[in-house]
């Protein structure tokens, strides 16, 4: 088999890549956004994200690929390693540049080393499947490590896998650290409407949620939902405006360009979903929501007013309505937040892998990491506890 380096995705056919994204059309693990990114200035040596993605094949034929970016820095990751990188200084050492296996800006969880459905010559079956994926993993694995000490850097790091995935990376014997952190998703148990979803929560929970999402339409507020294709381009403009006054009051840097939603929008169609409030006929906020084929994914909101209730409405409610609408099993609104809890949102694990080239900052890193994922599950557990899910009767 050979591995190659990529530095720009559009030197593969978009549909050589897709094929080996999975059958729940991941839309962030798709040609159309990593490639978008690229081709929109959103990524690259100014923002710190440098492409550098592996490929596999197997007598010219794709089968295996990773997202791999060259980082100079640690923004847009999500998985905060800033302390690493100090005690790094403090040691003398470098911590950038490193690599990473992750999707820029967006904090969701899915395959990292991608590989492509067995060979049809190959050995079917659940079994041949599962030593098919492996085997192609493992390569995909171990060229990563290689491409890091081949550009001598500090590091390498796997950011939200899978489960299966990050339990592969960091199985006995494998060089990688693994690290857990929470989020807050929302599961849909088959509830008919909203109405039904908000009848299985505690009564003041409920009353607390209804009185919410009344706030904003006593303020005249109406929310139009759009699929990619439907957004025209005054309404992308306007969908921009409001990411970037987010980071204008928030801070940070507004990476993505209006070019790149409208792209992503035409060419993902149904996968992109714009949440769009207006009032007396002007659009005053939106929030942008990627889907699969099970899960909704909210991942950028903005406003240029600030109303009770509208975030809220905009980021969690219509997008837990449009699951339940669609079919949707569960919704992912991004990282952090414990106000989420008694919406109903469940503290979910996620996580990572990590190998640290310098052997005692490894080590040092490993008690760090054992000590920290004991926290991170009593969290999970504390969270838990304040969930308004009513008692089974």
């Amino acid at each position: 088999m050979e591995i190659s380096v990529v530095e720009r995705l559009e030197e593969l056919p978009a549909a050589e890549w897709d094929r080996l994204a999975g059958p729940d059309h991941n839309p962030f693990l798709s040609h159309a956004f990593l490639a978008g990114l690229e081709r929109h200035g959103c990524v690259g040596a100014k923002w710190g994200w440098e492409p550098q993605h592996l490929t596999l094949r197997d007598q010219g034929r794709l089968v295996g690929a990773v997202p791999l970016y060259l980082k100079h820095n640690s923004y847009g990751e999500l998985v905060f390693d800033g302390a690493w990188a100090e005690a790094y200084r403090r040691g003398g050492g470098r911590y950038y540049p490193k690599l990473v296996s992750a999707i820029p800006y967006s904090p969701v969880g899915g395959p990292r080393m991608l590989v492509a459905p067995v060979p049809a010559a190959g050995e079917g079956g659940v079994a041949g499947d599962a030593r098919w994926m492996a085997a192609v993993s493992d390569q995909l694995t171990e060229a990563a490590l290689e491409h890091a000490r081949t550009l001598g850097v500090s590091s390498l790091h796997w950011l939200f896998p899978t489960e299966p995935q990050a339990r592969a990376l960091t199985e006995a014997g494998r060089p990688f650290l693994p690290r857990n952190d929470c989020q807050f998703h929302w599961y849909n148990r088959g509830y008919r409407d909203f109405d039904d979803f908000l009848d299985g929560l505690t009564a003041q929970r409920r009353k607390q949620i209804r009185r919410e999402r009344r706030k904003a339409l006593e303020a005249g507020v109406e929310f139009k939902i759009l699929h990619g294709g439907e957004v025209t381009d005054s309404q992308w403009a306007h969908f921009h405006r409001f990411y970037v006054s987010t980071f204008d009051r928030r801070g940070g840097y507004p990476t993505l360009t209006r070019g790149f939603f409208q792209e992503i929008g035409a060419r993902l169609g149904d996968q992109v979903v714009l949440i769009l409030a207006y009032q007396a006929g002007l659009e005053i906020a939106g929030a942008l929501c990627l889907r699969s084929t099970d899960t909704l994914y909210g991942r950028h909101w903005g406003c240029d007013r600030e109303l009770d209730g509208l975030h809220f409405e905009a980021c969690y409610y219509q997008g837990i309505d449009y699951c339940i609408r669609h079919g949707l099993t569960r919704f992912e609104p991004g990282a952090q937040g414990e106000h989420k809890v008694w919406r109903g949102f469940e503290p979910t694990p996620t996580w990572s892998a990590h190998w640290l080239a310098d052997p005692g900052f490894h080590r040092m890193i490993a008690r760090h990491l054992q000590q920290e994922r004991v926290g991170v599950a009593r969290y999970i557990e504390e969270m838990k506890g304040h969930l308004p899910f009513r008692s089974p009767e």
